[in-house]
Formats: structure tokens, sequence, C-alpha cells
């Protein structure tokens, strides 16, 4: 039983480190709140679950064999037998000391102490991420998972720091005054709208897009022309600084809908989470402004408990494809074009609203019919047969079709929509970039990167800072601060990207205007395209709102709003 586990653990982690770039980790617990029946399915079609369990069955009865053949083939040597009762006592301690040792010496990786052992806390011991995740043995990198578990349920987040809730409250917004609860702390004033008040206005989170393949080294790729075009044109504005909530499809909506930092706890699981909406959610503070806020789901309604969660989130509605009978693509429901179709349909009887869109077709398993699509195979085969280190060439081509895809899909949708209703406004965005990479060796940029395009009427190129910083927890204080009239009272943990904020960051990467690089470690480059900077400066900048944010997150998921 124990050599079928780690048979089973040795032929998942290739798959796992390829699409995450690491072995066990914080993913195994996203995916245990997933939709089993999709993942299931995906690891089936996308992920050979069937000929690897087939492997793993092969190994264990090939070790079974071995170890069988060993038992009753090797040449054995007698011990001494005792010749008294003294030495018989001797002997026998000697030998439990011997195995207990050996015990605690295997136990703790080749070391009879923990802190000397190789564990997950000490196995990343070279300058290689790859080599580090190798030394890292399978079942030390599900006690990392369980030691992710354990923390999230006691709060211990980097970062969070509980005892210090009153002095992280009084500045985020300047805020001098005594209160026993948050609300005065986090409340904002807008400062005058910037656009003429839109019909419409949409909010699309793209799955997985993530923003490298629109930089200019990729540019022969061909599969983001569409958001490139929109960036192109006037009515349009683009940062590059800008980062997801987390690495996973339901942090990002999350945090987009909350406003909450991520903090290692599921929101969307938590009871509080259902007695009303926390005080930075975006559908209230929308609501005041006059609108309808509802979201739009190419998948099953229930995934994630994401339908319930929104509604408790005050969304008017929630739609995912069976709401508009849209046909299944694959086990993670319809293809995009359906989903934008719906809503278009939607649209003429809809008063003024925000429709926050999450996609699903940029998503395995890859089983569009890209040939009827019209995506051209052999001119993106070529363009990535030329980039450096790819490793499956073929595989990174289907990839990149189904990004081609869903950058078409929703460049078409913008640009019918504002032939429709031309006083409308777009924000499109991705839920996270963690999963295709354009090599072996990905950048921190290209890996953990999401654009930010902001389109629609009124919009210049100048309306923010050329290199705005934000993430997903800043949306709604940016689209409030870009609407509202001024004096609009809204809250929000993050700063508003019109007011230009020094940094930002995500569960594993921070960002400044012209930096970016993880959290942990000291792993940090500049951003391409953007002006060199000091990069230690930049993340000194992280450290003053990182804490802050994150504990204030905390406080509210676990806490509420009152200080008692």
């Amino acid at each position: 039983m124990a050599s079928f586990i780690l048979a089973i653990l040795f032929q998942a982690r290739f798959p796992y480190y390829r699409e995450f770039h690491s072995t066990y980790d914080l993913h195994c617990l996203m995916g245990w709140n997933d939709d089993r029946t999709a993942l299931f399915w995906t690891l089936l079609e996308e992920y050979g679950l069937a000929w690897r369990l087939l492997l793993a069955v092969m190994l264990t009865v090939l070790c079974w064999r071995i170890l069988k053949y060993a038992l009753y083939n090797w040449h054995t040597w007698s011990l001494p037998k005792p010749t008294s009762c003294f030495q018989q006592i001797i002997i026998s301690i000697a030998m439990l000391i011997t195995i207990v040792a050996f015990a605690v010496f295997v136990r703790f990786g080749g070391s009879f102490t923990y802190a000397n052992g190789v564990s997950w806390l000490s196995a990343g011991v070279t300058n290689n991420e790859f080599l580090n995740e190798c030394i890292l043995d399978d079942v030390q990198a599900l006690y990392r998972v369980r030691e992710f578990a354990e923390n999230m349920k006691a709060g211990k987040i980097d970062g969070v720091d509980a005892s210090r809730i009153q002095e992280f409250a009084r500045s985020i917004n300047g805020y001098t005054g005594e209160s026993y609860e948050l609300r005065p702390y986090l409340e904002w004033e807008a400062q005058g709208a910037k656009l003429p008040r839109p019909r419409h206005i949409f909010i699309i989170i793209g799955e997985s897009w993530a923003q490298w393949p629109m930089l200019e080294k990729y540019e022969n790729l061909h599969v983001a022309d569409g958001i490139k075009g929109l960036m192109a044109e006037s009515n349009s504005y683009y940062t590059r600084s800008f980062l997801p909530n987390g690495e996973g499809t339901a942090v990002g909506i999350v945090g987009i809908i909350t406003g909450l930092s991520a903090v290692n706890v599921d929101a969307q699981y938590q009871p509080r989470s259902y007695d009303a909406p926390y005080l930075t959610s975006m559908a209230p503070q929308l609501e005041k402004l006059g609108y309808q806020v509802d979201f739009w789901y190419g998948g099953i309604s229930s995934w994630d408990n994401m339908d319930r969660f929104t509604v408790a989130q005050g969304f008017h509605h929630f739609y995912g494809y069976p709401d508009y009978n849209a046909p299944r693509q694959n086990a993670w429901g319809t293809t995009d074009a359906y989903l934008f179709d719906a809503l278009s349909k939607h649209l003429s009887e809809e008063p003024p609203t925000v429709h926050v869109i999450m996609t699903v077709s940029n998503h395995p398993p890859y089983n569009l019919d890209l040939n009827k699509e019209g995506f051209d195979f052999t001119k993106t085969r070529e363009a990535i047969a030329a980039l450096d280190n790819v490793e499956d060439v073929e595989t990174l081509t289907v990839e990149m079709g189904h990004y081609w895809y869903m950058d078409k899909v929703v460049s078409d949708f913008v640009h019918h929509t504002m032939e429709e209703y031309p006083d409308s406004l777009f924000i499109l965005t991705g839920d996270h970039a963690a999963r295709t990479s354009p090599g072996t060796q990905p950048t921190v940029f290209e890996y953990q990167s999401v654009p930010f395009v902001l389109y629609g009427q009124g919009v210049q190129p100048q309306i923010m800072s050329p290199n705005a910083v934000g993430g997903h927890t800043s949306i709604t204080a940016t689209l409030i601060e870009l609407i509202a009239p001024a004096g609009f009272r809204y809250y929000s943990l993050a700063e508003s990207m019109t007011r230009t904020p020094k940094a930002a960051f995500s569960s594993s990467t921070w960002i400044t205007e012209n930096a970016i690089g993880t959290l942990n470690g000291n792993k940090a480059e500049n951003i391409p395209g953007n002006s060199a900077t000091d990069t230690q400066n930049s993340r000194d900048k992280v450290d003053e709102v990182l804490s802050k944010i994150r504990t204030l997150s905390w406080w509210l998921i676990e806490k509420g709003t009152s200080f008692e």
C-alpha cells in the first residue's frame, strides 16, 4: 500500500509541476474545494489519469516482486546467540536503540533533528527552483500542504499581525478619530468623476489571461492581437504594473468581489460571508450608484460555491451556463462564445448594470475545435518553435490556440457592444497567470502578471499614471473614483489606482511601478518595457502596505468590523 501511494504521488508530480512549477503545495487545497467532477474529467482528458494510474500499478507490482524475491532468496546472516540473560538484555537494548535511531534518522530526512533534516522548509538549498522541488520528496510536499491547511485555520499567514489591528486601520486613509469598529478607518471620499456615467459596465475576467503573450518579445505568436488592438485605440488605458489576487480562479474572483486580499482563507466557505456583504464588497457600493450588479460565468453555477457567495455579497443575479441554456463544451462548462452571446441578448432588457464576467474556454482540457474557429496552427507552431526553452512545442501551441480564442471572443464582444451601447465601460483583466508559461524558466512577470485594460466612453491613455500600480482588490475603488460624483463615500482596503499607489501584491508576488518580485526569497526583476529601477527600494515599498492590508483582510473575514 505504501509503495502504491508513493507510485501515484510520483506519477502525479510531473503534470503538477508542469502546471504550477511546484511540487504539492497550496493549489492542492484549492483543488479540494473545486468542482471535483470537472476536476476528475480534466485529469482524465488532459493529464493522463488513466495511463499514469496504470503506470503506478505496474511500478507497485514491480517493487512488490523485487521485495518478495529479496525476502525469500537473498542470503541472510544469523546474529550471535546470547549465552546469558545479561547478554540477551544488552543485545536487545542495542538493537532497540539502533532501530529507533535509524527510524529517527530516516524520519527527519538524513538527520536526528528536524532543523537539520531535509524537510519542506529546508529543501531549497540551490538557486534553481526546479532543483529545489526535485530535492523535496512527495511525502514532505504533502506535509507542506498539511502545514498550509493548519496555518489557514489558525490564522497564521505571513504579514498578518492581529495585535496591530488598530494601528493598521489608522494608516489606511488617515482617519484620526476614535472608533470601536473599522468602518470610519476604511472610508474614502471620491474625488469626482473622471468619466461620463456609463450605462453598462463590464468587468471581464479572462481565464488564465496572462500578460506575457502581449509583450513585444512574443508578438510573432499573434495570440493577443485582440486585446492589443483595444489597447492601441484612443479610448483605452493600459498598465503592465498589475497583479491578480493569487494563483487560482476562486482567489481572484473573491478578491474582485470583496476587495479583500488573499490570506489563505477561503472566504466563500466562511459563515460570516453569508451573514452580510463585507464592508469593502463591490456590489452594495455600486448599487448605491444606481447599478444592478450581476455575475456571468461560463461554467456551472455551484462551482466553488460561487452562486451562493456572490448573491450573499450583494450581487442581484448569478448566471451559470445552464441558466442561459448553453451547450456544454467540456467538464468545466460552455464556450466563451455562448457566454458572451447570452449576455449580449440579455442587455437589451437591462437597466444600468455592472456585469462581472468569468470566462472558461482557456482552461484544460484544451478541446476546442480551433481549426473550425480559424486558428492558424502552422504559423503559431513555427513561432513557438523559435522561442527558447520550450519543452513541448505542440502542447504550447494548443494552449496558445485557446488563449487566442478567448482573446478574439472578448475583443469581438467589446467592439460589438460599443456599437450597440457606446456609453459602455470595460475593464479587462485575468483571474491568474500561473498556468501556461513561454518556457521552462519563465520570469516572475511572465509567470504571475495579468493585464489591466480600461476601455470605453471617455477613457484616454492619460486618465491615470502610465504605469499605475494595482491588483484585483483595487478594481472597485478605481472604478468608483472614475465614475462617482465628488463626495461619494465608499470603503476599500486598497488605494484606488487613480491615486497612484506605490505597490500591490498577490498571495506570492509583489509589484511596483517598474519592478516585480516574489514575496518569499529575494527574486526580483524590472518589468519589461518599463523604466529600470532599484528592485530593493521597490521591495521596501511593498512592506509598507502588505502587513496592514493582509491583517485587515484577515480580521474582516474572521472577526468582522468590530475591534472587540
